[in-house]
């Protein structure tokens, strides 16, 4: 799974196959966590204000929220690979 297909929210589900524990498995994986952190970006874009921002620049918005949400699934990964 790439950093990108993480899931913001996952459930586990302790399986078992013939009474033997055999782990967890993703069992409701919801959205990403690239689409929670670009819903929050966006958030906060939109709270800071869109005055005068006309209705044909809020695509331009969403894919800043992406970007935002792309460098901090980035330095995520970066974090969890320091010693």
């Amino acid at each position: 799974m790439s950093i990108f297909e993480q899931p913001a929210f996952p459930t586990y589900e302790r399986q078992q196959s013939q009474g033997v524990d055999t782990g967890l498995d993703l069992t409701c994986s919801g959205m990403t966590l690239r689409d929670y952190f670009a819903a929050k970006a966006m958030q906060g874009l939109v709270n800071d204000g869109l005055d005068g921002m006309r209705i044909e620049h809020i695509d331009h918005v969403a894919g800043i929220a992406y970007r935002i949400a792309n460098a901090m699934m980035k330095a995520r990964e970066a974090e969890e690979l320091k010693p």
